[in-house]
């Protein structure tokens, strides 16, 4: 077995109830200040599914930012700025769909931004960066996408092979109404974070998979629907799908290509000059 790189070519980032990826002590920890502002916490790099990986917990140790308070600009910044060219994200979601029941994973393929007021770009016509419009016809990266479920499916885990989030702004959970919107609408699972992580991430030229876990069924199928979503009862389904989890980001992170390169959505030396910005100072 090879050893791994010295720097992180991949990323983890950790949605709720995932706050640490490796063991105490195993890790460095890295403060990155970035042009964008503080990240949502320290970096730690360490080695991970045979990698070396970087890892950023996305709501803060001990969930301290709510979903419309990520600095998904500077998270993103942070790691590209540490060699990373693949994201595994892991988050949680409610299903919208009846046969999507709580403990499934689903690794999605489409999004639908209801989300407001976020910082969602690099490029908002400042000279130095100018203006891109990014192609997001397939925000997750199909080459990841692929991987990923391969490396599922040999893991013996059932999973939702494709799936639209709709990407609520929270942190309130969606009213019954909503919720039968968003299923109209053609939404599988509902999340408050993908957005704009994803997208943000294509600026940069790093490409990105995500890995949901269904903790609820959002509003609810029915009034007192027992898997209903409330706070409690996603952070503990979380807590208890970890093992889990852990174990399949792993084998994730094992399939990421080596080489990996991600799709030139916008033009590679515009994302070059994004990441050339100097940082504002103060460390994360």
């Amino acid at each position: 077995m090879t050893a791994p790189d010295p720097k992180p070519t991949v990323a983890v980032v950790g949605g709720s109830g995932l706050y640490r990826l490796f063991d105490a002590g195993s890790a460095t920890e890295l403060d990155v200040p970035t042009p964008y502002g503080p990240t949502s916490g320290p970096l730690s790099v360490g080695t991970f599914g045979g990698r070396t990986v970087a890892f950023l917990a996305r709501h803060g140790a001990g969930h301290t930012l709510p979903p419309h308070r990520v600095n998904a600009r500077a998270n993103l910044w942070a790691l590209a700025s540490l060699g990373v060219r693949a994201v595994v994200s892991s988050t949680a979601v409610g299903s919208l769909d009846p046969a999507l029941v709580p403990g499934s994973f689903v690794v999605p393929d489409q999004l639908i931004d209801r989300t407001s007021g976020r910082a969602d770009t690099y490029f908002d016509g400042e000279a130095t960066l100018g203006v891109q419009h990014l192609a997001a016809a397939d925000p997750f990266c199909p080459v990841l996408r692929s991987a990923a479920l391969a490396a599922l499916r040999a893991a013996g885990e059932e999973v939702r092979e494709t799936a639209t989030t709709v990407v609520v702004q929270g942190p309130r959970f969606s009213t019954r109404a909503e919720s039968l919107w968003y299923r109209a609408a053609g939404a599988d699972i509902v999340n408050m974070t993908q957005y704009p992580e994803t997208v943000l991430a294509a600026e940069l030229g790093l490409g990105l998979v995500n890995l949901s876990f269904v903790t609820d069924t959002d509003a609810g199928v029915l009034p007192g629907d027992a898997d209903a979503a409330d706070a409690a009862l996603v952070l503990e389904r979380m807590a208890a799908a970890q093992p889990r989890l852990l174990a399949l980001l792993a084998a994730v992170v094992a399939a990421v290509p080596d080489g990996y390169e991600a799709r030139e959505l916008v033009p590679r030396e515009a994302s070059r000059r994004v990441l050339a910005l100097e940082p504002a100072g103060g460390a994360a």
